[in-house]
């Protein structure tokens, strides 16, 4: 094999594996894409029951002096 056959199969190779590279990352990116997207839906689940948590505490306590006066 020439050191040109030999330098083309090295690029060959190089390039498959970095393919390969790029498809696990593609794949990674997408899956942490989806677990963001799951937490974002939480987080406004969990923001909405909050604000509405709190909006029921403050119509629940009354205003009365305290008992020391």
């Amino acid at each position: 094999m020439s050191d040109e056959e030999k330098r083309i199969t090295q690029l060959e190779e190089l390039l498959a594996h970095q393919a390969r590279t790029i498809e696990e990352l593609s794949d990674q990116l997408a899956e942490q894409w989806k677990v963001v997207e799951q937490t974002r839906a939480r987080l406004a689940v969990l923001t909405e029951r909050f604000l509405t948590l709190e909006e029921q505490s403050h119509e629940a306590v009354p205003v009365t002096r305290p008992p020391h006066y």
